[in-house]
């Protein structure tokens, strides 16, 4: 049975690289009708961050990947937490140490410190220099019994050749002698990664492992303790880095790269899953909306390449924009109208609607639509020059006076009306220009700078109804006292 996991470390937020390795797991459990694993792996201590796993946990929920087993969920092969396995670790470096494949290490950190300087004075790769390695078994025993602090080291084989056969790379062949004597237990008690993952995904019967192309180095390594322990190690894929725009790797400090940014600047989840999906994988052809379902059915390990994957900003905002271009009305109202409660309050709930509808084209977020909802009902302040000047034109303060009239005599229940009003606002706008000899561009130019003040905006027919009766005899009564100052001048 196909069994993938998603193995984060609370440390913060969930980053994107780190949806996109949840997803490709997801994706793949699912196609093949397997089980998506939730693994906490919290074996340092000193990084872990209050709250983390709560974000993750709702950062995954958010985008829609619902996982088989896991923390809060259970499973027949937890707990699934890495700091509540301690004594599953304990036992495993036990049997590696009986069998010859571990020993006991006893340098302190600060010889440690000077051993490292000295090989990065020489130019050469830092490794441990296996001073301990050649402890009497006898010796090692005492000095623990006597309380020494020591790790456990894993005793890399010298001479070989490790194969990873990667379902992305193909065969990655790496000499152990470039392999360091890894860490496998510290001095705390706690794993290091490589053991508690190997012995974990055996013991969880993680069929593939699909995670960052950042641990291919390291998979020597656990190739090794999967000989070591006698399993047969699962399959591997390593996926290609994401880079930002100039091709240096995204990282935790480059910017907006948490699950929690993009959601608050108004990026739906399905939008991001679809943008993640394509950040390495490919469908064969040119097309790039994809629902959950349909990357379900059309996944491939054998579509990701093998190159980085640029994250391109504009191209999650323009998918983005895809996507809140097919809401309905009431679907996109839904998900933003908590953003409103202030607004429905003072202006009611029938006018913030109608906003959200007619200001919706073009917006790529939630985000850019709340703010010019907000902004249409903000109070008009600042004029735009050429807009004053237009006001100031002779024939202004006619026309104004007798379009307030008109719009004054407008019966109630067609301010109620959005379809009435438009087409009541365009006839009395034209009867009110008539006279005057204002007409066409001119008019509607006057108009929109009698009620914004600026020369562009929402449909003026749209932006009345939005306000309603008050507030649009309101402003027109407030342009036509500007004018009226302006002709006294």
């Amino acid at each position: 049975m196909i069994r993938t996991r998603y193995a984060p470390s609370p440390t913060g937020y969930l980053h994107v690289g780190g949806l996109r390795t949840a997803l490709y797991n997801y994706l793949y459990a699912r196609q093949n009708g397997g089980n998506f694993v939730l693994r906490i792996e919290d074996t340092d201590q000193t990084r872990r961050v209050e709250g983390a796993v709560q974000n993750l946990l709702d950062a995954l929920a958010w985008a829609g990947l619902d996982f088989d087993e896991g923390p809060f969920v259970g499973g027949p092969y937890g707990p699934y937490v890495q700091s509540e396995r301690l004594e599953i670790y304990r036992t495993h470096v036990a049997k590696l140490a009986d069998d010859g494949h571990a020993y006991p290490c006893f340098c302190s950190s600060e010889r440690l410190d000077v051993m490292r300087a000295t090989q990065a004075t020489q130019g050469v790769p830092p490794m441990y220099d296996r001073r301990c390695r050649n402890i009497d078994r006898h010796e090692a025993e005492q000095r623990i019994a006597k309380g020494e602090s020591h790790v456990w080291r894993m005793a890399i084989p010298s001479g070989r050749t490790v194969a990873v056969n990667d379902l992305i790379r193909g065969l990655v062949e790496i000499n152990s002698d470039t392999v360091d004597d890894q860490v496998l237990l510290k001095s705390d008690g706690f794993p290091t990664y490589h053991l508690a993952n190997v012995v974990d995904d055996h013991l969880m019967q993680i069929s593939h492992v699909i995670r960052g192309e950042e641990w291919l180095t390291s998979t020597p390594k656990h190739i090794l303790l999967y000989e070591f322990f006698g399993w047969a190690a699962p399959a591997f894929a390593h996926l290609p880095l994401l880079l930002n725009a100039d091709r240096s790797k995204m990282s935790k400090r480059s910017g907006d790269v948490a699950v929690e940014d993009y959601r608050r600047r108004g990026i739906l989840p399905e939008a991001l899953i679809n943008f993640v999906a394509l950040l390495g994988w490919h469908p064969g052809d040119n097309r790039e909306i994809f629902s959950l379902n349909d990357l379900i059915r059309e996944f491939s390990l054998e579509r990701v390449a093998k190159a980085g994957a640029v994250f391109d900003i504009a191209k999650l905002n323009w998918m983005n924009s895809e996507y809140v271009k097919a809401e309905s009305d009431d679907e996109l109202y839904h998900r933003i109208e908590n953003d409103f409660q202030d607004l429905v309050r003072t202006v009611g709930d029938r006018q913030v609607r109608y906003a959200v509808v007619t200001l919706r084209g073009g917006a790529e977020t939630h985000r850019d639509l709340v703010n010019r909802v907000r902004e249409v009902f903000e109070p008009v302040t600042a004029m735009d020059e050429e807009m004053s000047a237009l006001l100031r034109s002779s024939v202004m303060q006619p026309m104004l006076s007798e379009f307030l009239v008109q719009m004054a005599e407008i019966e109630p229940d067609v301010w109620h009306d959005f379809a009435k009003l438009e087409g009541e606002f365009k006839n009395r706008a034209i009867a009110a220009g008539k006279p005057n000899g204002v007409k066409g561009r001119d008019l509607w130019r006057g108009l929109r700078a009698a009620l914004t003040g600026q020369p562009h905006g929402p449909e003026l027919a749209k932006l009345v109804g939005i306000w309603g009766r008050d507030r649009t005899l309101a402003q027109l009564g407030r342009a036509l006292d500007l004018v009226r100052g302006a002709v006294s001048c």
